[in-house]
């Protein structure tokens, strides 16, 4: 795959053209305080996982509407009673779930709390789910797949749901005794990488304790560009919805932005480390690049690419890759910023 997107000198100046509308935080205000209406009834059974080195915890807690939401809790065997560890809460790619018991628990063979959270209605894409959605969007049209399930309304868009689920899963996370709440760290890649933006987000002045984000070729940026230009992935979902119904690009614009990342970025304070690769036709790196230029740049912050924000960011760039981006590499990177980070 050839670069396809804007020259990198071009990428490191992109700002997006999406507008935050005007009651953004309102609007996401009251949706986690109705969502803080249902208690978080979070519950960790251990479950055999046939490894000798993590304990592994079954998850349960109350999301968007009280729906339950499944995840998987790993600690470190070997840790030490009485001690509180940080946390890294995971979410998942497009259409992947939380996986099997012992599938996916490499940060917990690292050292920290791994809190992995299964996406409402996926798991149908090679990674298995057990978490269904039971708020479908009603009296909407939507093309295959979630990209435009409920979306001729905020209120019913499918990832407001899924937003709010990973918001508490930050709070179940912490509700943990062995976790210590206020070193939390988000992390994903793709989709997993977007939910981490928005939630990073969604937390300031909303809820204390998260510390770093790790968006990894993060999807659910920059709607209009990416509608426009990738090829491949999720986003043409949105393409060939419009295809069909050719009246309703400008309203479904308007749904999106208050669930585009970049909107949601400008209100992060945590420190941040991207990643991005240059052939990504599935994520393509402007629409990463306008959501790292816009992270932290909110009201009080000066804003633009390279100015100082509110929080401190980096980004690597896997020049020669396409949407796997980094993977073991980055994941190094991944470690030694924490590792810096946490001292």
């Amino acid at each position: 795959m050839p670069l396809f997107d804007l020259p990198l000198e071009q990428l490191r100046g992109y700002t997006s053209s999406v507008t935050a509308p005007a009651d953004l935080r309102d609007f996401w205000d009251a949706t986690i305080e109705e969502a803080r209406t249902y208690p978080l009834g979070a519950t960790f059974e251990q479950v055999e996982n046939h490894l000798s080195v993590i304990d592994t915890f079954d998850v349960t807690f109350a999301g968007f509407g009280g729906a339950p939401i499944k995840g998987w809790l790993h600690l470190p065997a070997n840790r030490q009673a009485g001690s509180r560890l940080p946390v890294v809460v995971q979410y998942v790619g497009y259409s992947g779930g939380r996986g099997l018991v012992n599938q996916d628990t490499k940060w917990a063979q690292a050292g920290y709390a791994h809190f992995m959270m299964d996406t409402r209605g996926q798991g149908f894409g090679g990674i298995v789910g057990e978490t269904p959605d039971p708020h479908p969007s009603a009296g909407d049209v939507a093309y295959a797949g979630l990209m435009t399930r409920g979306a001729g309304s905020r209120e019913d868009y499918y990832y407001r749901r899924v937003y709010v689920d990973a918001f508490r899963a930050v709070e179940a996370a912490q509700s943990h005794p062995e976790v210590d709440a206020l070193r939390v760290v988000l992390a994903g890649i793709s989709q997993g990488g977007g939910i981490v933006v928005a939630v990073a987000g969604l937390v300031a002045g909303r809820l204390d304790g998260v510390i770093a984000a790790l968006p990894d070729v993060p999807f659910l940026q920059d709607f209009p560009r990416a509608i426009d230009i990738a090829p491949r992935g999720p986003y043409p979902e949105i393409a060939s919805f419009l295809g069909r119904h050719r009246d309703r690009y400008e309203p479904m614009l308007a749904v999106l932005n208050y669930f585009d990342g970049v909107n949601l970025a400008r209100a992060a304070t945590a420190p941040a480390l991207y990643s991005v690769a240059l052939m990504d036709d599935v994520c393509p790196p402007s629409t990463v690049f306008a959501s790292f230029n816009a992270y932290g740049s909110g009201p009080g912050n000066s804003s633009g690419p390279g100015a100082s924000t509110g929080a401190d960011k980096e980004i690597e760039i896997y020049r020669f890759n396409n949407h796997e981006g980094g993977q073991e590499h980055h994941w190094i990177k991944q470690l030694q910023y924490l590792r810096k980070l946490l001292g």
